[in-house]
């Protein structure tokens, strides 16, 4: 049960600190894009999780909280974590893995759908390193037919 951090929990370490990030929004794909902003910064919890507290506007206006946890599972060799935002009343919940150019991380959950009807659908968010200071991150919810729509992406910099 106790241990310590090992690699693929030292992975995570290269998001700690403020990243300010602009993101393109689109739930339906027949609705406009539209652009938002926000900051979100990130701390370690032992070595062991990365703890993320962001805010940004929302699309229509006003501003959205968010809290991001990853941490990796040794015993299910799977990165683990949460998120929680201030605009709905769901726990999302997730599970993935890094592929194997070590750049990318895939968190798979799942949770409502957006047609609203109470039915639930599977979501990934997919990290992607470009550099040290710069990370990309796409949201996006599998469709009836197997496909996956891009519902939300977002270039994050490091904080100067």
């Amino acid at each position: 049960m106790f241990g310590e951090p090992q690699g693929e929990h030292r992975w995570l370490d290269r998001f700690l600190g403020t990243w300010t990030y602009e993101h393109e929004c689109q739930p339906d794909p027949d609705q406009p894009v539209q652009k938002l902003k926000g900051r979100q910064t990130f701390t370690s919890l032992g070595g062991f999780w990365i703890l993320g507290d962001g805010t940004g506007e929302m699309p229509g206006g006003g501003e959205a909280k968010m809290l991001l946890t990853i941490g990796y599972d040794p015993a299910r060799k799977r990165y683990v974590g949460s998120w929680i935002g201030s605009m709905m009343p769901n726990l999302w919940v997730y599970e993935g893995a890094v592929d194997a150019s070590g750049r990318i991380l895939t968190l798979q959950a799942d949770g409502p759908s957006f047609s609203g009807d109470g039915t639930i659908a599977t979501y990934q968010d997919i990290v992607e390193v470009i550099t040290d200071d710069h990370y990309r991150f796409r949201s996006q919810v599998r469709q009836p037919d197997g496909s996956w729509h891009v519902f939300m992406e977002a270039d994050y910099r490091r904080a100067a």
